[in-house]
């Protein structure tokens, strides 16, 4: 093919799954479903476009879940999930064995009959599913901005971010005893566990110290150059602890947690710099799935497929929570019933699906279909539903509104804890005056800029302002805004998912932030 046509199905993809995901959002669709129907839609049943690298979609796959757990670990406070780390140690490893070891012997019961898998090929299939999908997971709580009680958001993230580790193991080790056909070596495989997760762990705190250590000893004239320095040095982390015989993927996440709760120069344009590569990473990894996949095949696993959903989403996945929160008295019958809700396949099985076809496993494009029918069935059924479950079960609170500062692109060193308040002049603000001096402002408030029209001015006292212009206020803290609001007669509103711009907008700017 030519580099122009390669390009020119490229960014029609890109554009397609961008306003299907923005047409999604508004009717409660995970974008993550949409990027996989989009490619579902271009490739062999639909449009046309033929793929079949397994080898390239393993590539894609891999390096984009790279770039994902790093980027959910630089948005991740150390502080936020040091009171949860015991119960999501619990559920991302022995959640995920239970997961794995009791869907693999309802599967052999079931496939055992009709498709002729083996125990261990069962047990492997179960393997691929057994881990919540970080992908989805950060997308939909954080693209969703449910705002949950009792610590569950950075437990469910922290689950999802570091029980891949202990699903790849259980594969690998899968993967080992089914094309040798032997008896299973459960020493050598708990050793080789330990081993991964120990060398992933060190490797990663290691490498994330010394990744926040060069950003900040450089010196690079172009400063757009940092955040591609950090990004280099998330794949670094990747591929060095892979030889290092450890686990790549809770290495770079470990490493992401270390970088992100670190002081380090243009902290705020890496992070930002990163939302977008994650984005990039799960759209381009969910198009590559979804042209892989041939949707006439599904028919073939379709009863099979829809009846090992309905077992992991309401028979396993339960009783592995429960089991593994048992010890954790803090979460309560509904809080379990929840995380028990948050079991979203994503990316993650079917990359390790491919991985099982590349190796060569019998059934594996059987096990193949079945994965990718799982996790649609997981991003429909509980992707869509996660808010609506939240609020009946009661664990979920209004969002607190944090609009953004639009007409002043302005940034604050995180250092610096302040409020940054935009305010537009109405006819009501202006009811005490129309210079700035009659504005009554807290003592704590400055008007540092005017916007007007196209034009930007440093206001003073004496500034008189007009219907329509946009007043940018630098404030202490968040009762310094609302002060200022209420000098304003503004009134604050939090709840509405949408704030009016004929009002105000604000954003917040803290140390931990």
């Amino acid at each position: 093919m030519q580099i122009e046509l390669i390009l020119l199905v490229l960014s029609t993809l890109f554009f397609a799954s961008i306003l299907a995901g923005k047409a999604g959002s508004r009717f409660g669709v995970p974008a993550l479903l949409l990027f996989l129907g989009v490619g579902m839609l271009f490739g062999s049943d639909g449009l046309g476009i033929h793929f079949d690298n397994i080898k390239l979609a393993q590539m894609v796959g891999t390096v984009a879940l790279s770039a994902i757990l790093f980027s959910g670990g630089l948005d991740t406070k150390i502080s936020d999930i040091r009171p949860v780390l015991g119960p999501g140690v619990m559920l991302a490893t022995v959640g995920v064995l239970v997961t794995a070891v009791a869907t693999g012997f309802i599967l052999y019961g079931l496939l055992d009959r009709h498709l002729g898998v083996s125990l261990m090929g069962c047990l492997l299939l179960a393997s691929t599913m057994s881990s919540t999908d970080s992908a989805s997971v950060f997308s939909i709580l954080r693209g969703r901005g449910l705002n949950l009680k009792h610590n569950l958001r950075p437990t469910l993230e922290l689950e999802s971010g570091a029980n891949d580790p202990m699903a790849y193991v259980l594969v690998l080790t899968f993967i080992s005893l089914v094309g040798q056909g032997g008896t299973p070596h459960w020493g050598s495989a708990i050793v080789m566990l330990v081993v991964q997760l120990a060398v992933g762990a060190v490797a990663g705190w290691i490498f994330g110290k010394a990744i926040v250590w060069i950003v900040n000893k450089i010196d690079i004239d172009n400063v757009a150059l940092y955040p591609i320095l950090v990004l280099s040095g998330s794949f670094f982390v990747f591929a060095a602890t892979y030889y290092m015989k450890g686990n790549s993927y809770l290495a770079v996440y470990i490493a992401g947690l270390i970088v992100g709760n670190s002081k380090f120069v243009h902290r705020r344009s890496t992070r930002n710099f990163f939302e977008g590569i994650s984005w990039l990473a799960q759209l381009s990894m969910f198009l590559t799935l979804g042209l892989l996949v041939n949707p006439h095949e599904l028919k073939e696993v379709l009863v099979p497929g829809l009846v090992i959903s309905f077992v992991m989403i309401f028979v396993t996945r339960p009783l592995s929570v429960f089991l593994s929160l048992a010890p954790f008295s803090k979460y309560t019958f509904k809080d379990r019933l929840f995380v028990s809700w948050v079991g979203l396949r994503g990316a993650v099985p079917i990359i390790f699906a491919i991985t099982c076809r590349a190796a060569g496993i019998p059934n594996s494009d059987v096990m193949f279909n079945i994965v990718f029918l799982c996790t649609l069935t997981s991003l429909i059924v509980q992707g869509t539903t996660l808010p609506l479950v939240a609020r009946l079960l009661g664990v979920s609170e209004p969002p607190e509104e944090k609009p953004r500062v639009e007409n002043f692109d302005i940034e604050f060193p995180e250092e610096i804890k302040s409020a940054a308040t935009e305010v537009e002049i109405t006819r009501k603000v202006l009811e005490h005056g129309s210079h700035l001096m009659d504005f009554r402002l807290p003592e704590r408030t400055l008007a540092i800029m005017v916007k007007r029209g196209d034009s930007y001015f440093v206001p003073t006292g004496k500034t008189l302002l007009h219907i329509g212009d946009h007043l940018m206020l630098l404030t202490d803290d968040e009762q310094a805004l609302a002060d200022t609001l209420q000098a304003l007669g503004i009134e604050q509103k939090k709840e509405s998912p949408t704030p009016s711009k004929r009002e105000w907008s604000s954003v917040f700017f803290d140390d931990e932030d």
